[in-house]
């Protein structure tokens, strides 16, 4: 029996954010299970605690309904809360395919339950290149071209950003999901500008198992990047993205870049809140 929380990540609210299942002490159970786990709960990732194997907190697996992440946003995110609460820490470094990462949780000031916090994480420097499927994807996903370059950055999942015209546009978007599964190993992050520091977000990958995703929390840092490389915004500042309005699970995340001689810093934020507690008979 393995005892498990769900965490709605980016969200101080239940029913809205996007959900995580994080399972503890998960040292006695193999990757084959670990997947079918997750394919079962039908979130669009569950994450498993493990004995740290370095000097972190706790190492962390991420999967998907149908594959295991090297990385990923809002799991970790959610996971951060969830492991604070447990160890009683607000400090922690979280082991992943990807390298150990830090994690700050901050209980919101004006919040008595200790339920709900805000998290900040560092994220993976991307691998960034042009995305050479470019014709096929805008034709998937019913769009005549986007208003930047489509590159991919490569964080552990791989996204694929396409700017849309305007909101009007980016809601309307109502993708071919078969054409687009022929995208293998890929997310499809359509955004636009809502307000000075506000982007609007959708993401579609049918390749990792979610048609459409309330909260990718590891493009919010690439996507300041984008936005920052191509000159729509400062290095250093920070952007709320707001994601999910469309599928009734508003979610509200944060991203930021920095560039310190080539070499690029990502960051991402939001906040959460643990909405569930069960066990698990495996």
């Amino acid at each position: 029996m393995h005892n498990y929380a769900i965490v709605n990540a980016f969200s101080d609210q239940p029913l809205a954010g996007n959900p995580v299942a994080v399972f503890f002490s998960c040292d006695d159970l193999d990757s084959s299970i670990m997947q079918r786990i997750a394919a079962e709960m039908r979130l669009s990732e569950s994450t498993f605690v493990l004995r740290p194997k370095l000097s972190g907190d706790a190492r962390v697996r991420i999967f998907t309904p149908v594959n295991e992440l090297g990385f990923a946003g809002h799991p970790l995110l959610g996971t951060a809360l969830a492991l604070s609460h447990r160890l009683g820490k607000s400090s922690l470094h979280i082991e992943t395919i990807k390298g150990s990462f830090p994690f700050s949780v901050q209980q919101l000031p004006h919040q008595q339950d200790t339920q709900i916090a805000h998290i900040d994480m560092c994220q993976p420097s991307p691998v960034i290149r042009l995305y050479p499927g470019e014709e096929h994807l805008l034709h998937s996903l019913g769009l005549l071209h986007s208003t930047l370059p489509v590159e991919e950055y490569d964080v552990g999942p791989c996204h694929v950003f396409v700017g849309v015209e305007d909101l009007e546009s980016l809601s309307l978007l109502n993708p071919d999901q078969r054409a687009l599964a022929k995208h293998k190993d890929m997310a499809a992050i359509c955004f636009c500008r809502e307000g000075p520091v506000t982007w609007r977000v959708r993401m579609f990958s049918p390749a990792y198992g979610v048609v459409e995703d309330a909260a990718t929390g590891s493009a919010a840092g690439p996507l300041a990047l984008h936005l920052a490389r191509h000159g729509l915004i400062d290095f250093g500042q920070m952007i709320e993205i707001r994601q999910g309005v469309e599928m009734g699970h508003p979610s509200k995340l944060e991203g930021m870049a920095q560039k310190s001689s080539e070499k690029y810093q990502i960051f991402a934020g939001g906040n959460a809140i643990e909405v569930a507690q069960g066990s698990y008979v495996i």
